[in-house]
Parts: structure tokens; C-alpha cells; sequence
């Protein structure tokens, strides 16, 4: 199933996004970092704001939730985990549920290990999944809250998707995701040409998002945690888990 999509920067480095069915016209905002540059896209795309899908509490995410949902009567959807740190929220979830922006329908999977109320919205038949703060071009959250190996385990969660699907991430962090993912995978050919197309995409004024599930498994460390190459990186044995080498990538970047 088609959607239409678009991408923005919002604060300074968040990313805004839009996804419309076009058989019905309903439209969802995946987090509201700020009104402003969400309310200029949909003037720009004459698009009708119909839900806001939310990903997580952090304030970078939520801030412009009230002003949003004042100026355009939108749905707020968000973690059930989240409690009341969210504003104006119509509708909580958790793993399992689902949501439906017109046609378009999203699994929502739990994804904790950047904080315990992280959500993903997985849309199957379009082929396009929000990660939020979970997973980055090039690179993964931050873990605030629990063991990284929780982290981990979200991230497992993304291994079975199809190579095409498009992954939208929270943040436009590709040019220090990319310096760290060359230290740590640095005889990784694809890895060079993705920093290569990110810096050219920032002299532009573009960024990398969406990515895809194929280019990340390619080039993402963290999702190269079971390879050889990522243990060698690490100063870890070969046959070292992926969780070990995942977790000593992940105290390594906090780091770097």
C-alpha cells in the first residue's frame, strides 16, 4: 500500500515526518518536536493533520503536541508506559495494539532501552517503519534508561524486515553516527560510500532519513553487532555474542 510522506527538520536536529493515506486523505505527524515547522509542511502539502503518533515522553518529541492538536483537532496517540508526561493524549498503547491512519495500519511494538516508554510503529504493507530515538541511520539510541542490553533486544526486533523498508528515525545524527561506524567498521566499503552520500547530502541541505533496513544492515554497526568485523572493532574474540559486542559499541560510542 502506498503512502505519501513528508520529511523536515524541526529544533535543531529532529526530524519532523508526514504520513498520508492517499485513498482517504488522514494524515499522522510521528512526534511534534515544535508547531512550527509541522504546521508550515502541512500548509506547504495542503495535507489535514488526523492523528499525531507519538514514540516517546521526551520533551524533544512532545513540545509541540498542544499547539498542533489546538490548530488542527488531531488525534494524540502515545505510550501507555509514558503515564501523563505526554500532553492531550486521546489514546494510549502498548505492544501488541494497533493503530490506523485511514487505511495504513502500524503494529505498535514496545522498543525500551532509550527510555522504558519507547514505542515503534511498524507500518507492514507500506513498508515503513518509525523507529523514533531506537534506531538511527548509522547508528542507535542512547541508552537513559535500563541495561544496554535492552536496548539490544529492541534492536533484534528490526532484523526481520524486509531490505526495502524505510525507516524513519528521530534525529538527523548521520555525520557523527558515520565518523564513529568508520572506527569501529573501518575495511567496510558500503560503510565509506554511505559517509560519502551523508556529506554530500549535508553540503545539499539533505539528510539520510529515511534510510533503509538493507542499507542499515550494511552499514549500521549496531546492527552489525554479529559480525566478525564488529568484534575485531571491539577488541573482542571472533564468536563473541552480538549482545556483548553490541553492548561494548554501545559504552565505546558514549565515549567517543
Amino acid at each position: 500500500m502506498d503512502a505519501q510522506i513528508k520529511t523536515f527538520l524541526c529544533r535543531s536536529d529532529n526530524i519532523g515526518v508526514l504520513i498520508r493515506d492517499p485513498g482517504t486523505g488522514a494524515c499522522a505527524a510521528i512526534d511534534v518536536p515544535e508547531a512550527g515547522p509541522v504546521l508550515r509542511a502541512l500548509e506547504e502539502t495542503g495535507w489535514r493533520l488526523t492523528d499525531i503518533l507519538v514514540t516517546h515522553r521526551h520533551g524533544d518529541h512532545i513540545a509541540g503536541i498542544e499547539e498542533v492538536k489546538v490548530q488542527t483537532g488531531a488525534r494524540v496517540t502515545a505510550p501507555r508506559k509514558a503515564g501523563d508526561a505526554i500532553p492531550a493524549v486521546d489514546r494510549t498503547v502498548g505492544e501488541g495494539d494497533t493503530v490506523r491512519v485511514g487505511d495504513l495500519v502500524a503494529q505498535v511494538w514496545e522498543t525500551p532501552g532509550h527510555c522504558n516508554d519507547h514505542i515503534t510503529y511498524w507500518f507492514e504493507d507500506a513498508k515503513i517503519v518509525c523507529a523514533g530515538d531506537t534506531l538511527f541511520t548509522l547508528g542507535c539510541g542512547r541508552v537513559l534508561e535500563g541495561p544496554p542490553e535492552v536496548l539490544w533486544r529492541s534492536l533484534e526486533r528490526f532484523a526481520d524486515l524486509p531490505d526495502e523498508t524505510q525507516v524513519f528515525s528521530g534525529h538527523d545524527y548521520v555525520l557523527s553516527n558515520g565518523k564513529f561506524a568508520l572506527a569501529a567498521d573501518p575495511d567496510n566499503e558500503a560503510l565509506r560510500a554511505r559517509v560519502a552520500e551523508a556529506e554530500t547530502a549535508r553540503r545539499d541541505g539533505l539528510f539520510l532519513i529515511p534510510s533503509t533496513l538493507g542499507q542499515e544492515r550494511r552499514t549500521n554497526p549496531f546492527l552489525r553487532s554479529g559480525t566478525s568485523e564488529l568484534a575485531k572493532g571491539v577488541n573482542l574474540p571472533a564468536g563473541s555474542s552480538s549482545e556483548k559486542v553490541f553492548v561494548t559499541l554501545r559504552s565505546w560510542k558514549d565515549r567517543f
